[in-house]
């Protein structure tokens, strides 16, 4: 895709940036760590959403309205995502 067509976020903390999605659970919790699914292989398509919602996939079998509805998708920046991508990364101990 041409640079002139690609998709871009208005982030009240990074600036104009390349959007990104993640489950609404992601983004509320931030005292414990929810586990980081990253949904997709290619490296330009960010989109990630915790343990919960991939159990809930699981259990859906898909991208179903109730796995829609419980998941709540939100567009962050890439910025963002890396910050999330890293509070809510589980470590190997």
């Amino acid at each position: 895709m041409p640079e002139s067509e690609c998709l871009i976020l208005k982030c009240g903390t990074h600036g104009e940036r390349v959007p990104a999605v993640v489950c609404c659970h992601l983004l509320q919790v931030r005292d414990e760590v929810l586990g980081f699914v990253e949904n997709s292989t290619q490296p330009d398509d960010l989109q990630a959403w915790c343990m919960r919602c991939e159990a809930m996939f699981l259990v859906e079998d898909g991208l179903t309205e109730a796995f829609r509805r419980f998941n709540d998708f939100k567009i962050v920046c890439d910025f963002c995502y890396a910050d999330i991508r890293a509070r809510h990364s589980l470590t190997d101990c």
